[in-house]
């Protein structure tokens, strides 16, 4: 289990580390193309969901390789599902109806949070 928690925790760390920073360095005329939400949410609560993701793909991967409070890793993914849950209500308020990657990435960090609370 341990191979498979690093497999899937790994990959959704680098999901959202990449979608955290272009949230976080990108202009809006550049994120609308990728994300038709941006013109109805503030430019801050994109930066913040940015700074969101990018902590939590190091909560990810951080506190089980040091040892230190591995609790976080759980709570990481516990986060990841409630975004999901709230970026799929965005989207379905919207015109945007794509929400397959959302429903993908809710599947990867349920078995994330599975894996993760085995390893407590």
């Amino acid at each position: 289990m341990d191979i498979a928690y690093w497999v899937i925790a790994g990959l959704l760390a680098c999901f959202y580390l990449y979608a955290g920073v272009v949230k976080l360095i990108r202009s809006p005329d550049l994120l609308r193309p990728m994300m038709a939400w941006v013109d109805r949410v503030p430019l801050p609560a994109v930066r913040a969901l940015g700074g969101i993701e990018v902590l939590g793909a190091a909560g990810l991967l951080l506190p089980p390789a040091t040892g230190v409070a591995p609790w976080l890793a759980l709570a990481a993914a516990i986060g990841f599902m409630l975004l999901q849950i709230g970026a799929i209500a965005v989207h379905l308020t919207g015109d945007d109806r794509r929400i397959g990657l959302n429903a993908g990435l809710i599947a990867t960090t349920a078995v994330t949070v599975w894996l993760a609370a085995g390893r407590l």
